[in-house]
């Protein structure tokens, strides 16, 4: 219910501040795991990439988030979960298993830190999205975040990750990771979804 209300009041408030546009919306799997993997600029990104999303997204916050009033709470109930600074917690890598496992949307960003330009990707993501066998989205946040300025939310096909999961081996995870941000590449340049 807090998700539903805080996405509403978000999502008008980005399409007045932002103009945010979402395209290829239509990609994301009305039901199922899936993984929506972003590109990472700004702190506004977790909401940019959920708030058009017509499913939950869950995403990993830093934990000191959680330990201000209030705010912890806040972040917990819109369905962010707590990982330790300095790389992922096992801890925090099976709740994001168990969420997929259970049919949920994460949004995660694979580079691990915020960049201007999209860089090189890691394999976490892939992998969270392999052990709960969720199709990942690509997805590219296009804009700056100024006001009236446009923003545009960018949902690529889905990508099935069976294929490089089969192989089992980390070449094929890192193919799958560079797949992925080769379509985020893509799609920033473009402004349109990649298939």
């Amino acid at each position: 219910m807090l998700y539903r209300i805080a996405r509403a009041i978000l999502r008008v408030l980005y399409a007045l501040l932002y103009r945010l546009e979402a395209r290829g919306i239509e990609n994301i799997p009305r039901e199922g795991p899936v993984v929506l993997c972003s590109n990472h600029r700004s702190l506004q990104d977790p909401i940019t990439l959920g708030v058009c999303v017509p499913r939950k997204v869950h995403y990993m916050a830093k934990e000191e988030l959680f330990r201000i009033p209030l705010f912890g709470s806040l972040i917990r109930g819109v369905g962010a979960f707590p990982v330790k600074r300095g790389g992922v917690s096992k801890e925090a890598i099976r709740t994001a298993i168990t969420l997929l496992q259970g049919g949920n949307v994460m949004g995660i960003f694979p580079e691990g830190t915020r960049n201007e330009a999209v860089g090189m990707g890691k394999r976490g993501a892939v992998t969270m999205a392999v052990r709960g066998k969720a199709i990942v989205v690509p997805v590219a946040l296009v804009g700056e975040y100024r006001i009236f300025r446009k923003m545009v939310a960018v949902y690529g096909a889905p990508i099935d990750l069976k294929p490089f999961a089969e192989q089992g081996t980390t070449e094929s995870m890192e193919e799958a990771t560079e797949l992925i941000m080769s379509r985020i590449k893509e799609m920033m340049k473009t402004g349109q979804p990649a298939s």
